[in-house]
């Protein structure tokens, strides 16, 4: 049976940061056959949300907008100030999906990436509650534009608040808001995720974005994912949304040392998102 869906792919497998004149890669994205577009905002002020639509709308394109989190943007620091820089960039983002018309933020939102430390339960506890109040308070923030956010939990290199399913159906429990909701990465799945099978139909309903690569962060269909386990679980839980592929290019190197990629993946970005959409259609027939 195949999905209800759209296969997306993040500006990222490409360059960073995104900027005004990324949209130059929009008419070869949709000519390689993709209905969307992840649009990964590092700094807000590099776009021109009008051009961007413009473009969107041209190449008939969807937008995902997904945020990017730096050790300045920190909703669970000891330090308030971080909070308000993680507010006020989350607000930008969120008016970018607005104006796009994009339904949801998405990210690791809780926390800065690459916070990964051994605390003890105390510290976690005070952690997590920071957390659940800051991300309530994001949550009016997105209601009050008829927007939602996708939390996505990282693996343990990446974050030691949120790093499985598990984890983040509680975290959205917490914060009990109907704009709470989950996003998924294949890659961190394939780290932390005993049974990804079990991982996606944890996340249900909630789930509103699927993102994956290969085990490797390789192309879809090169490696050891077990498609067969997310095809029934998507089934299972009769996903609707958005599956995109997120990578990187070891050419940006700022980028690159961020995920700790040291050596090119694939010969070709293109070949990459070219061939794993093919791999995605096929697995979808």
């Amino acid at each position: 049976m195949s999905l209800n869906i759209k296969f997306g792919v993040s500006t990222w497998l490409w360059t960073s940061p995104f900027q005004t004149d990324t949209v130059s890669l929009f008419p070869k994205i949709k000519e390689m056959g993709y209905d969307v577009v992840e649009i990964p905002v590092e700094d807000p002020s590099l776009i021109d949300v009008g051009a961007v639509k413009e473009a969107l709308a041209q190449y008939d394109l969807k937008p995902v907008i997904c945020g990017a989190f730096g050790t300045s943007r920190d909703l669970t620091h000891d330090d308030p100030a971080f909070h308000q820089t993680s507010f006020n960039y989350i607000e930008s983002c969120l008016e970018i999906c607005y104006e796009l018309g994009a339904g949801f933020l998405a990210g690791p939102m809780y926390s800065a990436v690459g916070k990964a430390r051994l605390v003890s339960s105390e510290q976690k506890k005070i952690e997590w509650e920071r957390a659940v109040l800051n991300l309530t308070k994001v949550c009016h923030m997105a209601d009050s534009r008829g927007l939602k956010i996708a939390l996505e939990p990282l693996n343990r290199f990446e974050t030691d608040l949120i790093n499985t399913a598990e984890d983040v159906v509680k975290l959205v429990k917490d914060i009990n808001h109907p704009a709470a909701k989950i996003m998924l990465d294949g890659f961190h799945m394939n780290i932390e995720e005993p049974d990804i099978e079990r991982a996606i139909r944890l996340a249900g309903s909630d789930l509103i974005h699927l993102q994956v690569s290969e085990n490797y962060r390789g192309t879809p269909g090169t490696g050891q994912t077990r498609w067969d386990a997310y095809k029934r679980a998507l089934e299972a839980i009769n996903y609707e949304g958005v599956i995109s592929i997120e990578s990187f290019t070891p050419e940006i190197k700022e980028l690159a040392g961020a995920v700790c990629i040291w050596r090119p993946l694939v010969p070709s970005q293109d070949g990459f998102a070219r061939e794993g959409l093919q791999f995605l259609k096929q697995w979808n027939n």
